[in-house]
């Protein structure tokens, strides 16, 4: 276990921001992970888990206590059945999926981070969400003060959110597992327009593993949603803000905000989220309330490749990016009523 004092955690981000922690702890093991919350929590110092630091807001005066970084290791593929280590680099397991040729997680190609969070996030892209493959998390249970196992029901999935980010100070993810499907090399049926469209084929469809994986790839790099450190629009936690939930009630009154802004004849994106609850998109909501791509002056300014995304140009501090974001979720409430959340962790800050 390596332990560092005053240290940087910027680096450890994808958005290269943020102060320093009091103290910073490297966990190879889940025993030396279970070690270092057990001791912060006997000493009631204040705990930061980090794993790929792709969904973190580190405010610029840091984070006063201990910050975990999980760099567990460990894969096991056994028939249809996946477990892996939290510290497992998500975009490089769910290639070794498609290379096995198991489909479930192939349109989740790409996206940064580690195993751990993806069930704190119920990640999900392009028609996949990982709460439809995972079948159980193993945990340590900060509260109970032991290892815990809950199944996917337990987990309370639901749109960006489980039950780990409603408890965000009691579970600490170790292992997660799934349960993928043997499709003779095939993918998963295509769900995602925008995919189907890419691949030329009927929403429903399944393609070849590798052919989805790359047609994935291509489209998120296309949005500066790939990693790459030379490429300022990749320094960036993704999509900053989720897509709005809202009821019928508050869409029936945005519909009759967009008509009045943008013409009768200007309908909003609408998708079904259950009953009397309809979802709109938040990159559409930013461009019409005037947020187009590449809208900013300073070192933090929205992506010119996405409008989902606020990136750190160079030389940004983490107030330069709140500034953005809260200039945007302002405009867009101006315009349209809709107030956005945002979807990264914060730390010592908020919007």
């Amino acid at each position: 276990m390596q332990v560092l004092h005053d240290a940087p955690l910027a680096p450890l981000t994808t958005f290269r921001l943020g102060g320093p922690a009091t103290r910073l702890i490297t966990a190879t093991t889940d025993a030396e992970v279970i070690e270092a919350v057990r001791e912060a929590d006997a000493a009631g110092t204040p705990l930061l888990v980090i794993g790929g630091g792709s969904n973190l807001v580190i405010g610029d005066k840091g984070f006063d206590g201990t910050a975990l970084r999980i760099a567990t290791r460990g894969v096991e593929l056994s028939g249809t059945t996946l477990e892996l280590a939290a510290g497992e680099v998500w975009t490089d397991a769910v290639a070794r999926t498609v290379e096995a040729g198991l489909a479930g997680v192939e349109c989740l190609s790409g996206i940064p981070g580690s195993a751990g969070a993806t069930p704190i996030q119920n990640v999900g892209a392009y028609g996949q969400e990982v709460s439809a493959t995972i079948t159980e998390v193993v945990a340590y249970d900060r509260t109970a003060g032991e290892t815990v196992t809950l199944t996917n029901a337990e987990c309370a999935f639901s749109y960006r959110h489980s039950r780990f980010k409603d408890e965000p100070e009691r579970y600490v993810v170790l292992r997660v597992r799934f349960a993928l499907e043997d499709a003779g090399g095939l993918s998963a049926p295509v769900k995602y327009a925008e995919t189907a469209r890419a691949l030329g084929v009927e929403a429903g469809d399944r393609v070849a593993l590798a052919t989805a994986r790359d047609t994935v790839l291509k489209l998120r790099a296309g949005k500066g949603m790939v990693l790459d450190p030379e490429d300022h629009d990749t320094w960036s936690a993704g999509s900053f803000f989720t897509n709005p939930i809202l009821t019928d009630t508050d869409f029936a009154a945005f519909r009759a905000r967009v008509r009045e802004r943008l013409g009768a004849d200007v309908e909003p994106p609408a998708y079904p989220a259950g009953e009397g609850r309809t979802k709109t998109s938040a990159a559409w909501l930013i461009d019409k309330a005037g947020f187009t791509k590449g809208y900013g002056a300073g070192p933090a300014r929205i992506s010119t490749k996405h409008t989902l995304a606020l990136t750190n140009r160079g030389g940004a501090r983490t107030e330069d990016l709140l500034a953005l974001a809260r200039e945007v979720v302002a405009g867009v409430r101006e315009a349209f009523g809709v107030t956005l959340v945002n979807e990264p962790v914060t730390v010592g800050v908020s919007l």
